[in-house]
């Protein structure tokens, strides 16, 4: 969608939040649209319903310098890091998801100050800012379909379709964070009395799962093989598909069938066993529907597929010659002349409407600071030692590190040569000592070309220095969302690298790894769905045929809990540094569990004079492997939702505040 069609210009009036009672009676008397022109045709009622699409908050750049990794998988650099939400996450300050600059923090993609629904600004949107507002624009649309009258059956379907599956999708994003709300089905009056009372997880997900069959049941598999599509060829890729539907269908039964919404909030879960306590029945519902999904893309009926994996360069992220839709332009594109990331595999994305946008929100928080090499704002993400030892396997598809913790003899991981041998995906994401950063090096940085990232290295803090906020606190970088090419020198986050980013909500991989999870915990590695081809085992492999990583071994198929576990850890690897780490610890109770509860950092020296110029930086040799401790994340049962706004939880008694808080 290139250009938003702003049909309806009195919006407001149709629309109005829950809490614009004042706005309302207070509007222009010539601000109401008429219904009848404003809904009458498919162009009029699109354009209607694209102001929704323009109101899907942009995780990546949704602020300056923003933050989304708020599990145990990222920890950000001292300084200017600690007023992020992530640090305040790690401290168990919740209350700073809704931080509007009187906290002394950052904000971040849940809450917005100013939310605008028309604005095309990225900082004016967020999940609390936009979800009521959208959820009485679906239920106003729908209450006015009878008015398309001029519009044949399929304009009708699809306007419907989008209308019902948005309805689900906002209140699907809002419990995942806080559990049950109300779930509006209705437009309210101006002058009603509101009084919906919050109802379970469980009661407010089957409600979204019945608004995303019937969205399933009227949106097309694919908009350009439409008549109404093919009108907007070329401007179709976000719109709402069949497929999407039919995901978040599977997606938000899984999350109902979770431990958390099944046992509830506790401690000593994974002690106890009580991580792997799923519902089996809502696990049931859930694989049936991912399996219709997966197989209506495997049909070759939807827009979507896997991205390839075929790189000439794997750290450069070359693509191999003539290799198409590759695994990184999921997350970024550059000298594409502005296209919007996503290519095949993303499903559920919003619009990028800005060139260069992400330049000074985002492309300059992933690398170091040291001597200017990134430049801007003294601000970095970076993986942790432990999510990455924990996530990244080895290639031969064993797991370096138990679920609980400890090692698994199995590996074949050597720690006098930890970067050898790796999950593909390793070198592709993570950048680590020995990796070469600069490619068109000024003189001035020479001396950190190649990341020291061993201890004592020039990128690796050894107090409060001024490398302690410029170089990594674990040992790594993360490349997967940004490039390292993003750097001073190599400049590929100025004008001329075209360089677009976007973090998607949803894509392809993500379907195969919550039905392989469904299939788990219904049965185990052996569960095949009567909907789709694929067993819970074959839909990993899948994936990790994609990348040229070892299925899963024997070692982990026998048993349901330990398929569950490397189901879990496929889903940390694959889906590593996109935002969804916290809501996955969340569901598993896990969050307040040891390992999940830690952040460390890698300890090790180099041995010899390794040639990192002339060799593979993963062969070098190195002595003492360990890792020590950053931060415990002092957790407990109350961590397992977020606080709701104090001034919220007082307009009526029926919304109370989540416990604990």
């Amino acid at each position: 969608m290139k250009k938003l069609q702003y049909i309806i210009i009195g919006v407001a009036a149709l629309t109005l939040g829950l809490s614009s009672c004042t706005d309302y009676l207070d509007k222009e008397p010539d601000s109401t649209v008429n219904a009848n022109e404003a809904f009458k045709n498919f162009t009029n009622f699109q354009g209607f319903v694209e102001e929704i699409y323009n109101c899907i908050p942009n995780k990546e750049s949704c602020y300056w310098c923003t933050t989304f990794n708020w599990g145990e998988d990222e920890i950000m650099n001292s300084g200017l890091g600690d007023t992020h939400v992530t640090a305040h996450f790690d401290l168990g300050d919740y209350r700073h998801w809704y931080d509007e600059g009187d906290k002394g923090g950052q904000q971040s993609w849940l809450n917005r100050p100013g939310s605008n629904p028309t604005s095309t600004d990225k900082f004016n949107h967020s999940l609390n800012g936009h979800a009521w507002y959208c959820i009485r624009k679906a239920n106003v649309g729908l209450e006015n379909l009878s008015k398309l009258t001029d519009a044949t059956q399929e304009e009708k379907n699809f306007i419907a379709g989008q209308l019902y599956f948005f309805r689900a999708w906002w209140h699907e994003e809002l419990i995942a964070w806080f559990g049950g709300m109300p779930y509006v089905d209705r437009s309210l009056s101006p002058d009603e009395v509101f009084d919906l009372p919050r109802l379970s997880y469980r009661e407010c997900a089957e409600r979204c799962a019945a608004d995303f069959r019937k969205a399933a049941d009227l949106l097309p598999a694919d908009w350009d093989r439409t008549t109404i599509g093919k009108k907007t060829l070329g401007n179709n890729s976000i719109r709402i598909t069949k497929a999407v539907a039919l995901a978040y269908l599977g997606k938000v039964q899984l999350w109902a069938a979770s431990p958390l919404w099944e046992k509830g909030a506790q401690m000593g879960a994974l002690a106890n066993g009580n991580t792997y306590s799923y519902n089996k029945e809502l696990a049931q519902q859930a694989a049936d529907a991912l399996g219709e999904c997966i197989a209506l893309v495997e049909s070759g009926a939807t827009p979507y597929g896997l991205c390839s994996y075929e790189y000439s360069n794997i750290y450069d992220h070359e693509a191999a010659k003539g290799s198409t839709n590759n695994f990184s332009d999921i997350f970024r594109t550059t000298g594409q002349g502005w296209k919007g990331p996503g290519s095949i595999e993303a499903m559920m994305t919003g619009p990028t409407t800005e060139q260069n946008g992400s330049n000074w929100n985002f492309t300059k928080l992933w690398g170091p600071k040291v001597n200017n090499i990134v430049e801007h704002d003294a601000v970095i993400h970076m993986p942790t030692a432990n999510y990455v030892d924990y996530a990244y396997g080895m290639a031969n598809g064993e797991p370096i590190v138990n679920a609980d913790g400890t090692l698994n003899p199995n590996s074949g991981f050597d720690p006098t040569h930890p970067y050898a041998d790796r999950d593909p995906r390793f070198y592709h994401d993570i950048v680590f000592d020995g990796f070469k950063y600069i490619n068109n090096c000024a003189e001035a940085n020479l001396a950190f070309q190649y990341m020291e990232m061993f201890t004592g290295g020039n990128m690796v803090p050894t107090g409060v220095t001024e490398r302690e906020a410029n170089g990594s606190r674990t040992g790594y970088f993360c490349q997967k969302l940004v490039p390292h090419q993003c750097n001073k020198d190599d400049g590929m986050y100025s004008w001329g690298g075209a360089l677009q980013t976007y973090l998607p909500y949803m894509r392809l991989a993500d379907v195969y790894l919550l039905y392989a999870e469904a299939g788990a915990a219904v049965q185990g590695a052996s569960f095949k769905s009567s909907k789709c081809s694929l067993t819970a085992e074959d839909a990993i492999n899948k994936l990790r045929d994609r990348v040229g990583c070892g299925h899963v071994t024997a070692n982990w198929t026998g048993s349901q809990q330990k398929f569950i576990d490397e189901v879990r850890r496929e889903r940390a690897c694959e889906l590593a540094f996109e935002g969804m780490r916290w809501n996955d610890l969340q569901r598993w109770l896990l969050l307040t569990e040891y390992p999940y509860n830690i952040k460390t950092r890698a300890e090790f020296k180099r041995v010899g004079d390794y040639n990192f110029k002339e060799e593979d930086p993963r062969y070098a040799e190195k002595t003492g492997w360990d890792h020590t401790l950053i931060l415990t994340r002092k957790l407990n049962t109350k961590h397992y939702l977020l606080p709701l706004k104090e001034k919220e939880v007082f307009l009526y008694s029926e919304y109370p505040q989540n416990p604990g808080w």
